[in-house]
């Protein structure tokens, strides 16, 4: 291999169809579904081996803290995380991605992975990368397709140009074309034809190669992601593109905007297991059910269920199911799915629902991440509300004052140090401080192990954006960001 491969992780999408779990406000890459880890750190693990460069991350404003704690915990640093003002699909993100790596790297092999897949042979799908440098090194747009298992009808498919029944050795090949989403009956006919792949979505090419695709296939879209980089700030270690330009370009997918153009395609077959986990099937299916073919997983009891999925995600609940068949329950603190299994699919018309009522449900998970720590409301009343709030080793909550609320502060594990107006103290365990009304406070956490304390919130209006934020560690402004 003569040049590393510089991995890029898309990270901006919400995953509608695995609700109640997956939300806007916590979509599912950074979800724990499979593993220890979450997704999103089990994709920059496996893009993490000899040839392989620090991974760009490429997500919204919102989740910039996460990615960036999410990466510490599996001992990774981004070489780059660059910020879009707004999700625009994936052309523009990955276009503005090979402008950055061009601007270190000219010409450097950029491979672009979807940061929510789950493919468990690591080592496998690193040499099917390797496998296609070569090809990607003369030029070529390459993409990487699944051998398939089933007539699937949620994916789109690629045609080969050659048939191989080797289903072990990834052998680089012309692709013929994209064939979008097909019915049942066209799936089945791909299956048993042996001539078609599952798209992946995964690609690799020379920043050379993709820009020039761009230029000649989407000059407009050049032109605006372009300005969006030019006009880019820094962030901290944040690069935000710049929002009027990014506004201008086209909401479209890399496929639509230049694969299907192209005539320099390449294809490489990848045989080991797979999947996008796009649905409570798909995570039923990745979850080795048993031979009922039930999965349960958290405080979930199956009594006569066969092909079902039972999940439960709070200690304090309990689930379960009676005589169920093909059935999905996802049980919340704040909300509960139930759907026959064949309509896993149609779970983000549920979402769609939800939003057209006003339900938070639809997009906000109980439990609030910051880049602090987090904090969950454990009691709403009409003028009080009491939360649960953990905050990291060496974190700190900005320099902040209230219009309409008082706080009460007892901690319960750690040790916070406060600061109350110009008073400075340390509260330990089963200490308890009172925050008046328009007093300029803040929280910080001094120790070595995570600090929690019980918030008592007492006022006329509890809204996360009565804040008034006079300095912050983490550059935010004014607004419901603690």
């Amino acid at each position: 291999m003569t040049q590393d491969i510089h991995p890029l992780l898309l990270c901006g999408g919400s995953g509608t169809r695995l609700w109640p779990l997956s939300r806007k406000s916590y979509p599912k890459q950074f979800t724990k579904l499979t593993g220890a880890a979450s997704l999103f750190q089990a994709s920059a693990k496996r893009l993490s081996d000899a040839g392989f460069a620090a991974p760009v991350v490429i997500t919204g404003a919102d989740y910039r803290f996460v990615v960036t704690e999410q990466l510490a915990g599996v001992e990774i640093v981004a070489a780059a995380t660059l910020i879009e003002p707004a999700g625009r699909n994936t052309a523009p993100a990955i276009l503005a991605a090979a402008m950055e790596l061009h601007a270190r790297a000219p010409g450097a092999l950029m491979l672009v992975a979807p940061s929510d897949h789950v493919i468990p042979d690591a080592s496998r799908f690193r040499d099917a990368v390797r496998a296609a440098v070569p090809a990607a090194e003369a030029g070529q747009l390459v993409t990487f397709g699944i051998r398939p298992d089933r007539a699937e009808t949620a994916y789109g498919w690629l045609a080969l140009s050659e048939r191989s029944d080797d289903t072990f050795t990834p052998v680089p090949q012309a692709l013929k074309g994209f064939v979008e989403k097909p019915d049942k009956a066209a799936a089945q006919e791909m299956l048993n034809g042996g001539m078609h792949l599952w798209n992946a979505g995964i690609f690799l090419f020379s920043t050379d190669t993709i820009l020039s695709a761009f230029e000649s296939y989407q000059p407009e879209i050049h032109a605006n992601v372009a300005r969006a980089f030019e006009g880019s700030q820094r962030d901290l270690h944040f690069l935000r593109l710049d929002p009027e330009a990014w506004e201008a370009c086209d909401d479209i997918s890399v496929d639509y905007a230049v694969m299907e153009q192209a005539a320099n395609l390449t294809v490489v077959p990848y045989g080991g297991a797979w999947s996008d986990l796009g649905g409570w099937d798909a995570v039923w299916r990745e979850a080795d059910p048993d031979e009922q073919g039930v999965v349960t997983a958290g405080p979930a009891t199956a009594i006569d269920c066969t092909r079902s999925l039972l999940r439960a995600e709070d200690g304090q609940q309990a689930l379960v199911g009676i005589g169920l068949e093909d059935m999905i329950a996802v049980a919340m603190p704040d909300a509960v799915l139930v759907a026959h299994k064949d309509r896993a699919q149609d779970v983000k018309q549920a979402v769609a629902a939800l939003k057209a009522q006003g339900a938070s449900q639809a997009e906000t998970l109980p439990r609030d991440f910051r880049p602090w720590g987090w904090f969950e409301s454990l009691v709403v009343g009409g003028r009080f509300q009491v939360k649960r709030i953990h905050v990291h080793p060496g974190a700190a909550l900005s320099l902040q004052s209230h219009h309409h609320r008082a706080e009460h502060w007892t901690v319960v594990e750690g040790t916070a140090r406060v600061t109350i107006d110009d008073e400075v103290k340390l509260v330990a365990e089963n200490q308890s401080v009172y925050i008046p009304l328009g007093a300029m406070h803040r929280m910080e956490n001094p120790g070595k192990v995570p600090m929690v304390l019980i918030e008592v919130q007492t006022g006329s209006y509890l809204g996360e954006d009565d804040i008034i934020r006079y300095d912050d560690v983490y550059a935010r402004g004014q607004g419901p960001k603690g």
